[in-house]
């Protein structure tokens, strides 16, 4: 694969005006029914991205591009189900590999629209379930509300991460980055695999595991902050060169969602349900998840003091580390992932993971876009939250795993939080355009 690569990416470095169309069909391969099972699009996609990154193409460019293009892929797929229904098994490829829809019927029967979402990010079952969608004869406006949501979240985790390495790669950063950059890189990888590899297992201990590992990188960050200056101002430069008029209004939007009072207002409504729906248990974990986060947060911000960045005109007075947004948003997001996951099989759990910290995660970049956190703060709220619902989860689940909850109680918690938060959204925005209008 390796010269075949080299010689796409170089054509197309030659060639920087077909990029676009490139990250498009690569988008839009990955996700199309069998052919997303094929094609290496994952490995190609990050290629394409670092080039993107490089100059060629801007973030929101970039990201709207593979948007599109995976949400094409989702939408031939789901008529090509609704189009054969059961006679799609003749096809070649399926015939010989009945495994390939027989998996992905079998997420979609049992899980229904959340397959879709979490399915998402699972490899081999992303280009089969939108087919599978249509052989069930899903309603199409259903299918293309989930798959909306879900092509915006999987553009960003395939496509950020090569943009932004091509980005740095091009900009004249500090000399120490690369070296602290790694530094924490590997921190986090090391915690991922902890984490990874003992869920894996099944091991008892896996939650006092991750709690502990994510106990240790806070601390890391807590103590060795000064020595990463050069992470922070390298990144900071980074994403301050590629600000915008355009995308101010939407940062600022996304992060008045992560505001105190929007987060007060979304944990009181979740554990307030979970208490009228006596989800005695889940709202415990809530509520050690959540406040435990709040609490912590204020505690080490005024411990540690640390000043924030110099970015804004007229900068604000309040510590630092840890970002009470990133750690708020990433607590209350991650406690419904692990609710979500409770009962379903481990790809499941790790995926809904992954989704729930997508929101987290752009509430928690928005802080470092706007030049009022460094990126260690964010990060240090990231790790505090994961500590707090580690460990949360483990005091509950002392005695016996904590269950699942009835389908019946999430079709009235999802509706509600959605609600507020798109009260939230609505006024946010409404906000943001004021600021910009002029």
């Amino acid at each position: 694969m390796g010269p075949w690569l080299d010689g796409i990416t170089g054509w197309l470095t030659a060639n920087p005006s077909w990029l676009g169309v490139a990250i498009f069909l690569v988008a839009c391969f990955e996700c199309l029914a069998i052919l997303g099972l094929i094609v290496p699009g994952t490995v190609i996609m990050f290629a394409v991205a670092v080039l993107a990154g490089s100059g060629a193409l801007s973030l929101g460019q970039t990201l709207l591009l593979g948007f599109a293009g995976g949400l094409l892929g989702d939408l031939v797929s789901y008529f090509l189900g609704r189009r054969f229904h059961q006679n799609i098994r003749r096809l070649p490829g399926l015939r010989n590999h009945p495994e390939w829809i027989g998996h992905a019927e079998l997420y979609f029967q049992r899980y229904g629209i959340a397959s879709l979402l979490v399915g998402r990010f699972i490899g081999p079952l992303r280009p089969m379930l939108p087919m599978v969608a249509g052989m069930f004869d899903m309603p199409f406006m259903r299918f293309a509300a989930v798959s909306l949501l879900a092509a915006a979240g999987w553009s960003i985790v395939y496509l950020l991460p090569g943009w932004a390495t091509g980005a740095a790669i091009r900009l004249p950063l500090p000399e120490g980055f690369w070296p602290q950059a790694g530094i924490v890189g590997a921190g986090l990888a090391i915690l991922l695999g902890l984490s990874i590899h003992s869920s894996v297992g099944g091991k008892r201990y896996a939650t006092h595991l991750i709690a502990g590992s994510s106990l240790i990188m806070l601390l890391g960050l807590l103590i060795g902050w000064p020595y990463l200056a050069h992470f922070d101002q390298g990144l900071m430069t980074l994403v301050q060169e590629h600000r915008s008029a355009a995308a101010d209004p939407l940062a600022v939007m996304v992060t008045l969602l992560g505001e105190f009072r929007t987060q007060v207002a979304i944990a009181t409504l979740l554990i307030g349900l979970l208490l009228a729906l006596r989800q005695w248990r889940q709202a415990a974990f809530a509520v050690g998840a959540i406040l435990g986060s709040a609490l912590f947060n204020t505690l080490i911000k005024w411990t540690d003091a640390r000043a924030r960045p110099e970015v804004l005109l007229d900068p604000i007075t309040s510590y630092s580390m840890p970002s009470g947004h990133s750690s708020g948003s990433f607590a209350i997001f991650m406690t419904l992932a692990i609710l979500a996951g409770r009962g379903q099989p481990l790809s499941f759990r790790l995926t809904w993971l992954l989704v729930g910290s997508i929101p987290a995660l752009l509430i928690a970049m928005s802080r470092v876009y706007l030049g009022v956190h460094w990126p260690t703060d964010v990060l240090a709220g990231a790790m505090l939250a994961f500590c707090l619902c580690a460990a949360s989860l483990t005091v509950i689940q002392h005695k016996e795993p904590l269950q699942a909850m009835p389908t019946k109680v999430w079709w009235i918690i999802l509706p509600s939080l959605v609600a507020l938060y798109g009260f939230f959204a609505l006024h946010a925005l409404a906000n943001a355009i004021s600021r910009y209008q002029y």
